[in-house]
């Protein structure tokens, strides 16, 4: 006969194991090369020691002349807070009763909710990695002559799908009236979004789009090097090349030279290295389209994550969906690392129960959990081409 304590049992050794394999290497390539580390944790930080620029203890001498003056490695820290990720099941009284006496019946109920977990939970984390941590999804846009306040428009809906639950920022406040609304229907032709319960009145254009509880609290996304934000993981950007990355902004037409200046660039002022190329759907069929009329063969490589790529040069080509539709990120992956305070959990009681009765309902929750951020120890050694012609 099931119980919640073996129910619970079966999240924690059966479920947990399978649910971490596909959240730490399936999301997508970038995510499943990256290493994974507790290293450089403490507490509720990640304090990193990085180095910058050369040793400057050394120097061409006479025979008899002065030795080098000693000048030891150039050291900073960088420092990040721990972010929360959560993803949360739910399991109604009525459907658990009707399944406890009949082990299928509950195995494919809880198959059902991994699922979806994991589902959302992928979806979410790789939106994440290509943003920059404040965790906007889109911006309110100008709805002319609207009158359904269950419905408003905003500037790019790609991030945005029904079922996700949402907090809208209107005049830098988050309220009772613009949190927790979920989304029933995305348009997105037209960028227009359906919500389950009709707002007050119109949200202001330029109204700031977040997933529930998300702002500020979203992982140190790819965004976040490249972006114009003053300071990166604790210091102020104008003091530092190195924290610089490479961007070009203009981009233009997809050539082969549009793509070797950022790798170039990247070599020459940083010494690093580019090893992993990420852009999206319409800029890669840009490159499709460039080869073939250049009489260039696309190489097809498979990697050993298990995702397929194309090859430029041999470093892999690969497209993701979060990607800007204009955007390509030249990285070298060995810079990155997923600082994680412990890997994926379920939230247990004092008791080691994971399956806990919601309050004041008939059912049941079980949390998945991950404390960890994202860290790149050598900005300078990034690249990103911007506004690539598609149309």
């Amino acid at each position: 006969m099931i119980t919640l304590s073996n129910a619970s049992e079966a999240l924690k050794t059966i479920y947990l194991g399978v649910i971490a394999e596909q959240l730490n290497n399936k999301i997508n390539p970038f995510l499943s090369v990256i290493e994974k580390t507790s290293n450089d944790v403490f507490g509720k930080e990640i304090k990193k020691l990085v180095t910058y620029g050369v040793n400057g203890g050394i120097s061409s001498g006479t025979e008899t002349g002065s030795l080098p003056k000693a000048a030891g490695n150039n050291y900073l820290t960088f420092t990040s807070d721990l972010k929360n990720f959560f993803g949360k099941i739910e399991i109604s009284d009525k459907a658990l009763r009707a399944s406890l006496d009949d082990s299928g019946a509950f195995v494919n109920l809880l198959n059902a909710e991994m699922e979806g977990l994991l589902s959302a939970s992928k979806r979410n984390f790789g939106r994440m990695l290509f943003g920059d941590g404040t965790g906007v999804i889109a911006t309110v846009a100008e709805f002319t002559d609207n009158t359904d306040y269950s419905k408003f428009k905003v500037d790019d809906a790609s991030k945005l799908e029904a079922g996700m639950i949402i907090d809208v920022e209107v005049n830098g406040s988050i309220t009772s009236n613009t949190k927790a609304r979920q989304i029933v229907a995305v348009d997105k032709t037209n960028n227009i979004v359906t919500i389950s319960a009709a707002a007050s009145g119109a949200y202001a254009t330029g109204s700031k789009i977040y997933v529930q509880n998300s702002k500020n609290n979203e992982l140190t996304g790819l965004e976040a090097i490249f972006g114009d934000s003053t300071t990166l993981y604790g210091l102020t950007r104008a003091n530092y090349d190195f924290l610089k990355p490479y961007h070009n902004t203009t981009g233009g037409t997809m050539s082969a030279s549009l793509i070797q200046d950022a790798i170039d660039s990247v070599e020459e002022l940083s010494g690093g290295v580019v090893n992993f190329i990420a852009t999206s759907y319409a800029v890669r069929k840009k490159y499709v389209e460039h080869c073939a009329q250049n009489n260039r063969n696309v190489d097809v490589m498979n990697l050993d994550c298990g995702f397929k790529a194309l090859s430029y040069s041999g470093i892999p080509f690969v497209v993701d969906r979060f990607c800007g539709k204009q955007d390509m990120y030249l990285l070298n992956t060995d810079d990155f690392k997923l600082h994680q305070l412990c890997d994926w959990r379920w939230i247990e009681d004092a008791a080691g129960g994971i399956l806990r009765q919601e309050t004041n309902t008939a059912g049941y929750n079980a949390t998945l959990v991950k404390y960890a951020d994202l860290m790149c120890e050598r900005p300078a050694g990034q690249a990103k081409i911007s506004n690539i012609t598609i149309s």
